[in-house]
């Protein structure tokens, strides 16, 4: 037992979360004649930048390489077999393996609307998917540790099946556009095959394609949190967001609303606020707001469903995030 726990230990520490890079990083600029401050600006942000960008890139090839095995229209053919509440697990765990942002997920959703499926499993795909990744649980493990990164995933999909279960017994058919409900369904489409080599070509245009997506958004959140981590008092910090404030849940989730990025460009920001005593819980509403709830998405999802029912579905995954946060506060001994 004691070998598997220094297995894991090491599997966490040197390969995920690549300490001994930050080791190396912090050795070579101690031949440099810097303040404190600086050289811990500094570390921070290299050893941040080259962490992020390697497993993104490393995630980012496994990731649709996984995908590829299920393109919309197999998709689709799969979750139309199903119903009830055992639809909406599916339909959640396929947003796991379509790690698309929130905006990108729009399309997928008119057309699973489009062939059919249930509002209560579209529903539940559009949290998921932005929210809960094999992304997302790799690059939470290498800050926060692999317990914090698997009850994540389970809370968002909890959520995720919990907001479409919602949606679906409310009957919202009717507040979706009208456009929406009458574009003809191409689920009978013939799925193209993809040969491995295929396969690894598209994965390597997904690197490409997500890194010129996302790279400013990491350099930001990265300079930021470097920022955060080295510049602001501690107990500026624990004033605000500290776990024992009741309004630190709520004022991280509005916070997060308004912006727009993703789990690569939010992680060095929610790591800086975690070593300087932000409540865990406080983190992580703030995370799945920016990435579920962000501004753009919101302004697309009108353009598909009408007020009625954009206000249920910001309503549902705002109180369930609320009520995450809070979980993750008052139980973090739990996973410490």
């Amino acid at each position: 037992m004691l070998v598997i726990k220094s297995i894991f230990v090491f599997i966490q520490d040197q390969i995920i979360s690549m300490k001994w890079l930050n080791v190396l990083i912090g050795n070579i600029l101690n031949n440099f004649t810097l303040s404190e401050t600086m050289k811990g600006v500094i570390q921070f942000f290299i050893y941040d930048v080259i962490k992020i960008f390697v497993l993104l890139s490393v995630l980012i090839f496994c990731i649709p390489y996984i995908q590829s095995y299920f393109p919309p229209e197999r998709t689709k053919k799969i979750l139309s077999r199903f119903n009830g509440i055992s639809a909406n697990i599916l339909a959640a765990l396929f947003g796991t393996v379509t790690p698309f942002c929130s905006c990108s997920s729009i399309p997928l959703f008119i057309g699973f609307t489009s062939a059919g499926i249930p509002i209560s499993m579209t529903f539940s795909f559009l949290i998921s998917s932005p929210l809960v990744d094999l992304a997302s649980l790799i690059l939470l493990s290498s800050v926060f540790g692999m317990k914090i990164a698997i009850a994540y995933v389970i809370v968002g999909l909890v959520l995720a099946v919990v907001g479409g279960t919602l949606i679906g017994k409310l009957k919202m058919e009717r507040y979706l556009e009208d456009f929406v409900k009458n574009i003809k369904s191409n689920a009978d489409v013939e799925i193209q095959t993809m040969t491995k080599k295929d396969r690894i070509i598209y994965s390597k245009n997904q690197v490409m394609q997500t890194i010129k997506k996302v790279y400013l958004y990491i350099f930001i959140g990265v300079g930021i949190g470097a920022f955060i981590h080295n510049v602001i008092p501690e107990a500026w910090i624990n004033t605000v967001l500290g776990k024992n404030n009741w309004y630190s849940v709520p004022l991280a989730t509005l916070v997060g609303i308004p912006m727009y990025a993703d789990i690569f460009g939010t992680l060095p920001v929610a790591e800086s606020l975690f070593y300087k005593g932000a409540g865990i819980g406080t983190i992580l509403s703030f995370m799945m707001a920016v990435t579920a709830l962000s501004l753009p998405s919101i302004i697309m999802i009108k353009k598909v469903v009408k007020i009625q029912l954009l206000v249920l579905f910001v309503g549902i995954v705002t109180l369930g995030i609320i009520i995450i946060g809070y979980l993750f506060n008052n139980f973090y001994f739990l996973f410490a």
